[in-house]
């Protein structure tokens, strides 16, 4: 598209330049000949000249449409998005009292069925290599941290989503408190839960608004205590502006660590009973993920639930269980 907007806005100006040397070659021949005098020449040139503005405009109008209509269209299609699971609202409200998976196969390939006759078929249809999880069966006890350890593309973080309800499985149940996840009202489930994803996503504005989005009444104490739990005191206090120092787009003017750790401290922000962390100390090194595990071991002590995938084994150091994935199932 730009190489062709690029030869475009070339012959425009090509044509537009051989005009204006056609029109000055023209207007001083008409002076030499004494047909006009020189100011009605330099009226006439100055105002053809003038008049290209429009058609420069209407030349580009093209090209810079299709962009428009590029990113219209792109805008328009996140709209319509539908997410995988349907909001439930006319549900149940529970209170959390632990977690389980019981018999779960989950594929993302050829679709989600939502539950129902069409399950059992869905796993039927689907091959074993496509499987990311088979059969599998765990609980999560109120109180307790779980470790699931495993290779890449293992299914650990599909777990975690599972619980988390961003999907459904194509088998088998996710339950809540002992109620199936598809029958617990969408905002309290997810009020239940707050889950830390292994690539923390911070939006263009300062970091108090990025640690905000776990808990939008927080008060300045409960930031602070947010951020030393979660070890990022000493970047706050080495900011220009603290908590309201802007942080760039996708926090590109933060390394991997330093999101990581508001990541996390939107977690402690968050408070929930029921916590979900992928790979929270991948982008740290031994002193602050010691620091870390000694905040979160200390949520476990308040009664949290803790599930926490890792590679590393000094994070599941701290854990009650440990869970092993290898090609789907577990052990």
């Amino acid at each position: 598209l730009k190489r062709r907007q690029a030869v475009s806005e070339a012959v425009a100006d090509a044509l537009i330049l051989v005009a204006n040397l056609v029109m000055l070659g023209r207007a001083l021949q008409l002076v030499a000949a004494g047909t006009i005098d020189f100011a009605a020449a330099f009226v006439a040139v100055f105002t053809f000249v003038s008049s290209f503005g429009s058609v420069i405009a209407v030349s580009r109008l093209g090209a810079s449409l299709q962009e428009t209509l590029a990113s219209g269209a792109r805008v328009l299609d996140l709209l319509d998005e539908q997410p995988q699971c349907a909001e439930v609202a006319d549900g149940q409200d529970v209170e959390f009292a632990g977690a389980a998976a019981e018999h779960v196969s989950f594929s993302y390939v050829g679709g989600v069925d939502a539950g129902g006759a069409g399950a059992t078929e869905q796993v039927a249809n689907d091959t074993a290599a496509s499987l990311i999880l088979d059969d599998v069966t765990c609980t999560f006890a109120p109180g307790t941290m779980t470790c699931i350890m495993g290779r890449s593309g293992s299914g650990k973080s599909t777990l975690l989503k599972l619980l988390m309800r961003f999907w459904d499985p194509a088998a088998g149940t996710i339950t809540v408190s002992g109620v199936d996840a598809r029958h617990i009202n969408t905002a309290s489930l997810r009020s239940h839960e707050a889950y830390m994803t292994q690539d923390t996503h911070l939006f263009c504005g300062t970091v108090r608004e990025n640690l905000l989005v776990a808990h939008a009444n927080a008060t300045d104490a409960e930031l602070l205590d947010a951020c030393r739990s979660a070890s990022l005191t000493t970047l706050i206090d080495r900011l220009p502006q603290g908590l309201d120092t802007p942080v760039a787009e996708l926090g590109d003017s933060l390394s991997g660590g330093e999101r990581q750790r508001i990541g996390l401290a939107r977690i402690f922000l968050n408070d929930a009973p029921f916590i979900l962390l992928d790979e929270p100390t991948s982008a740290l090194d031994a002193l602050n993920e010691a620091s870390v595990m000694q905040a979160i071991d200390e949520l476990k002590r308040r009664g949290k639930t803790i599930v926490l995938v890792s590679h590393r084994a000094s994070t599941c150091a701290f854990a009650d269980f440990s869970l092993s994935v290898e090609h789907g199932r577990l052990s």
